[in-house]
């Protein structure tokens, strides 16, 4: 397995880092302070090309590999997880749910604007009593000639006070259980379609995340067929948790950069912490943790560019690069000591918004589950979880 970078990744990820370090980074603290969703960054973000990065050209896309993907959403990460959330929303989730499930039609209307940032799109999946257990959906679609009636609410979504298109997760026949789940395209400009920014989240303070209500929300079309919407669901979410884990490897490696910076400069007892030999240790060990991290998302990587499964090796890499970078970014604040608990430095902005991916796109007991279930060929308690 070669992961020797190519002269285009090399270029790829130098500019996404310059493009992280001028443009996201000066704005991150502050967007984070005032709980602001930047819309003008976004379409920065956007211009660069790196919401349709795996998309083909012939739709709009960047027409890049996994493995180059990878390597930009680790800098947008390491710069700001608000930001990378967007990337990962809009292209792993999304966009890649529309290329693999939708139509020619499909994929020729909605890809080109949701890669060009014109539209941006939310994956309304989660319930309010519906987390891992994704196949028990409340939400509910109900035929009328040639549109269907949604009803329904949807919690914990990205994106869905600004999304112009959301992929709505329901149910069609409650007794056909998951073989009756569908995927929809929902234009959120209608009545009915409900967002609310939830607020008091522990961090993600520069992102979008709503609670959204359908109330009679018409959609006519839809991801597949009915029955094929946990389908859809569990290969955005395979999508979704490369760009998770390849976001925190960006965060691990802040983390060792910040503390070898800060370790070199702060004295103590007349010398820089640096020389002592317990931070040495704790910067060897977020060291590790990033070097691993890294690898299991390029080996992931690796597999998905050539068409060979890779659900096992990407739960590998989601779950051990989240709890990593949650380990590394509590590591990075103890060798900051009191200055790492203020947002003077970034690695207090990093323990906050990292927190919770190793809730979202599947828990890591679920991982776990996903893991073993992988390895032994055995079903555990949850067969169908999220």
């Amino acid at each position: 397995m070669d992961f020797a970078l190519t002269d285009e990744q090399r270029l790829v990820s130098e500019t996404a880092r310059r493009f992280a370090d001028n443009e996201i980074v000066p704005r991150a603290k502050e967007n984070a302070r005032r709980h602001h969703f930047d819309t003008d960054l976004v379409r920065s973000i956007a211009a660069q090309g790196y919401l349709g990065a795996i998309i083909p050209t012939e739709y709009g896309g960047a027409g890049l590999d996994h493995a180059t993907y990878g390597l930009i959403v680790e800098e947008i990460g390491r710069a700001d997880s608000a930001m990378r959330t967007v990337i990962s929303v809009q292209t792993s989730l999304v966009c890649s749910a529309i290329l693999r499930w939708g139509t020619e039609e499909q994929k020729r209307a909605y890809l080109p604007r949701l890669c060009s940032g014109e539209w941006l799109g939310c994956f309304g999946l989660t319930e309010p009593d519906t987390g891992s257990d994704a196949a028990n959906q409340r939400t509910r679609a109900r035929r009328d000639g040639d549109r269907w009636i949604i009803n329904g609410a949807k919690m914990w979504i990205s994106m869905g006070n600004h999304a112009k298109v959301a992929l709505v997760f329901a149910q069609t026949d409650p007794e056909l259980k998951h073989r009756g789940l569908a995927c929809f395209l929902v234009d959120t400009d209608q009545p009915g379609f409900e967002p609310a920014a939830i607020e008091g989240k522990m961090g993600l303070h520069g992102s979008d995340t709503a609670s959204i209500g359908l109330d009679d929300v018409e959609a006519t079309e839809m991801l597949g067929e009915v029955g094929d919407g946990f389908k859809v669901a569990m290969s955005a979410l395979d999508s979704g948790r490369f760009s998770v884990a390849a976001g925190c490897v960006g965060i691990c490696q802040g983390c060792v950069d910040e503390s070898v910076a800060y370790a070199k400069e702060r004295e103590q007892f007349g010398r820089p912490i640096g020389s002592f030999q317990l931070v040495q240790a704790m910067i060897a060990d977020m060291k590790v943790k990033a070097d691993a991290s890294r690898l299991l998302v390029w080996r992931a990587a690796w597999l998905k560019d050539r068409g060979e499964p890779n659900t096992l090796e990407t739960s590998v890499a989601k779950l051990y690069a989240t709890e990593s970078a949650v380990e590394c970014a509590n590591t990075a604040i103890q060798v900051h000591g009191g200055a790492g608990y203020v947002d003077d430095h970034p690695v207090e902005r990093w323990f906050r918004d990292v927190r919770v991916t190793t809730l979202y796109e599947g828990t890591s007991q679920i991982q776990k589950l996903i893991i073993g279930r992988a390895l032994t060929g055995l079903n555990a308690l949850v067969p169908d979880a999220a």
